[in-house]
């Protein structure tokens, strides 16, 4: 099932792709800021009002536990979704995933706390922290699809980055809100009712990211499979038996992106609020200066994909972070906020680089019938193995041996990543 480049770039006028790129890229920052204000209030919030213990410190692991949840959830989410939008097409598909991501948020914004209901209440937020996994399983593949199945011939990773931009957007939008509200309430007005204002919010987020997504038409690529009757009877069959090394190759590759950067977000608000000194509204804010080079990036990443290849950008993406890996304890060190500040800085650069391109380059990996599966799911496992458990590991690691184990286990990630690119053949051509 393999074609030319040409027959696979063959994209829509371009009004609807300038349509297309917004659609991808509000979903994408919905879902990312869903995702994204509970990362921040499982460091803040729900330790003390969802598992309040005797040990701060077992709080903040049980919360961290609850985190990791939806990265089990993400590829039963690829499965699900990615099986409609190989079978009915990449906008309904889409369409489902945001619904099922916002329902889930919002009801996290409405949920009773331990001191109301008890045990009950951490078993309610679990339960929709499922739900946020399932929809962000289904919404991350689409929405690169939705771009890079509308890419002009030698615009892939730049059409590509378009959704990758929610994720500094999102992320960006959700510290913004805790930053906020931190800022004009006090800890007693926070905890009892403030927090829940930014899961609350995303309701009108939703609204906005349907009524343009319910606008687009199919993708060119997808609507060929259509013409031409080869749509895949069961996706997650053909991908699993005939498209494995894919799925494990793509796995692997983006195993760096998603260590690095629940490693400079998750955990390191959780270290430099708990051991090194900082208020929570300081270093969010040193966080949000990060995000902005992350941002920065992105485009920069995915304008050297398209000149240079894909496979090459990631490697030499993948490296830079494990040299970074092996100086994260110098640069992550109390008494310099000028040093902590350059550290979140150029971690979050580090990841804008790896980030741009990672999403064109799993699409890549696979044929047009069942590339929302594939690329869904090779993406989501390197949650589970990247990402899930990130925060918890680096946690306990620190705690245990020092910052220094937290860089080396940043590093044997990224070995592990530029393995999997160097498997992959050179130039390898786009799948049809």
């Amino acid at each position: 099932m393999t074609g030319s480049a040409a027959s696979v770039h063959a994209a829509a006028p371009a009004p609807d792709r300038r349509r297309v790129l917004f659609a991808s890229l509000i979903g994408t920052t919905i879902e990312f800021f869903d995702f994204y204000i509970y990362a921040t209030a499982a460091v803040l919030v729900f330790p003390i009002l969802f598992f309040p213990s005797a040990d701060p410190a077992s709080g903040v692991l049980q919360s961290l536990a609850t985190f990791a949840l939806a990265f089990f959830a993400r590829p039963i989410g690829s499965a699900v979704f990615g099986h409609y939008g190989d079978r009915i097409g990449r906008k309904a598909t889409l369409v489902a995933a945001l619904l099922t991501m916002g329902i889930s948020t919002v009801l996290i914004g409405l949920l009773p706390t331990h001191a109301q209901i008890g045990v009950a209440a951490p078993a309610l937020l679990a339960l929709c922290r499922f739900g946020q996994g399932l929809g962000l399983g289904g919404e991350w593949g689409g929405a690169v699809l939705l771009a890079t199945e509308n890419a002009p011939p030698g615009k892939r990773a730049w059409y590509g980055m378009f959704p990758q931009l929610g994720a500094p957007i999102g992320f960006f939008l959700a510290t913004g809100s805790f930053l906020l509200l931190t800022t004009v309430m006090d800890d007693a007005a926070f905890l009892a009712w403030g927090w829940r204002i930014p899961f609350l919010a995303s309701a009108a987020l939703v609204l906005v990211g349907l009524w343009v997504r319910l606008k687009i038409h199919e993708t060119p690529d997808f609507q060929k499979v259509l013409d031409r009757r080869e749509r895949v009877r069961l996706p997650i069959r053909e991908v699993l038996v005939h498209e494995w090394r894919g799925v494990v190759a793509g796995t692997l590759l983006a195993l760096a992106t998603f260590v690095l950067f629940y490693l400079m977000t998750v955990f390191a608000l959780s270290w430099g609020t708990s051991q090194l000194g900082y208020t929570r509204e300081r270093f969010l804010v040193l966080q949000l200066v990060g995000v902005l080079c992350f941002a920065a990036t992105i485009p920069i990443a995915a304008l050297y994909a398209d000149r240079v290849g894909r496979r090459r950008a990631m490697l030499v993406a993948s490296s830079l972070i494990l040299l970074f890996g092996l100086g994260f304890s110098p640069l992550f060190v109390a008494g310099s906020t000028a040093g902590v500040l350059a550290f979140l800085m150029l971690g979050l650069a580090l990841m804008g680089l790896t980030y741009g391109p990672v999403g064109t380059l799993l699409a890549e990996q696979f044929p047009t019938a069942v590339r929302y599966t594939g690329a869904s799911l090779a993406f989501n496992l390197a949650g589970i193995f990247g990402a899930s458990l990130a925060p918890y590991i680096a946690t306990w690691l620190a705690g245990r041996f020092g910052l220094a184990s937290v860089g080396l286990y940043l590093a044997g990630a990224a070995a592990l990543s530029l393995l999997a690119l160097l498997s992959l053949p050179r130039d390898a051509p786009v799948r049809a």
